[in-house]
């Protein structure tokens, strides 16, 4: 395949991944003459077993997708890795642990022909839970304006955006690579810079089965706390996010700061718990309204 006939590529991302990965592979595998499309694994450095595995798999799939190996850096690097590598216009990072659902490359590519101009294409997904149960999430119609859009990602949470259940134009990364210095919530100023920026579009159709365990790094509270309110500033740096929408920045930092609060509430942590809480309502008074974070902070009084 010639780097003008590529216009998909799939990046797995995959650390640690060696009982997930083949699930992940074949679910792409399987679509691939059915678009323009082409599959990138990267291994981040893994010290299980996914060496032998991705092994394993390229010789089962000889000459059907490519892969390579690099020192682990984290979810960022291998992401940023796979901008480089990768050889289609657009680009879908799915997870290790995740799969691609049966017809996305084709209905993908049917939507970019329908419309050219969209740099972010958002489907649906399935949640996979561990006891085997499955839940449909639909794609919501899109906001009108990228404040609408920006505000509903970042503030109103009517805006949905899940790895692997989208597909972005390599445009997109112009004002920023996904940042290496954050562990987790990586994703955030990637996908708000390109909701502020960037012409999207919705596909109603689910694009990803996306498995739900609680050993994710969303639940890591370390590298959160390692995250931290920088995270914000990230977002609202002005390479990412234009002068129009800088006002938006107080309140997101308020949101933040209630995001870790729940966090370290939740693991006990409470004089973090408490500092974050105090620093949500300096940010924004009207984080004293928000009930189901109020309530745990009248509790933390006894504590």
């Amino acid at each position: 395949m010639r780097l003008t006939d590529v216009l998909i590529s799939v990046v797995i991302p995959a650390y640690n991944y060696a009982k997930t990965l083949p699930r992940a592979v074949k679910s792409v595998l399987a679509q691939l003459g059915d678009a323009q499309a082409e599959l990138l694994v990267i291994d981040d450095g893994s010290t299980d077993a996914t060496p032998q595995v991705l092994e394993q798999l390229l010789t089962e799939h000889a000459g059907c997708f490519r892969a390579l190996r690099k020192p682990n850096g984290g979810l960022s690097s291998v992401r940023n890795r796979g901008i480089e590598e990768a050889r289609g216009q657009y680009l879908i990072f799915l997870d290790a642990d995740d799969e691609m659902a049966p017809g996305a490359l084709a209905a993908l590519t049917r939507h970019i022909s329908s419309n050219p101009d969209s740099r972010l294409i958002i489907g649906g997904h399935w949640s996979v839970f561990d006891d085997g149960r499955r839940v449909q999430h639909a794609v919501k119609p899109l906001p009108a304006t990228p404040r609408q859009r920006v505000r509903g990602y970042l503030l109103d949470k009517t805006v949905s955006l899940s790895n692997g259940a989208c597909a972005m134009h390599r445009e997109v990364f112009a004002p920023g690579n996904y940042p290496e210095h954050l562990r987790n919530v990586e994703d955030i100023p990637v996908f708000a810079q390109v909701l502020a920026r960037f012409p999207c579009s919705v596909l109603d159709q689910s694009l990803a089965l996306i498995y739900k365990h609680d050993d994710s790094m969303r639940h890591d509270l370390k590298q959160s706390l390692a995250a931290g309110v920088g995270m914000v500033d990230e977002v609202f740096s002005s390479a990412r996010m234009p002068q129009e929408l800088q006002d938006l920045r107080q309140a997101f930092l308020a949101q933040r700061c209630l995001s870790l609060f729940r966090d370290c509430y939740s693991a006990g942590d409470y004089v973090n718990a408490k500092a974050f809480y105090a620093r949500a309502v300096r940010a924004d008074l009207r984080s004293l309204t928000r009930w189901s974070y109020a309530r745990k902070a009248i509790r933390l009084l006894f504590k």
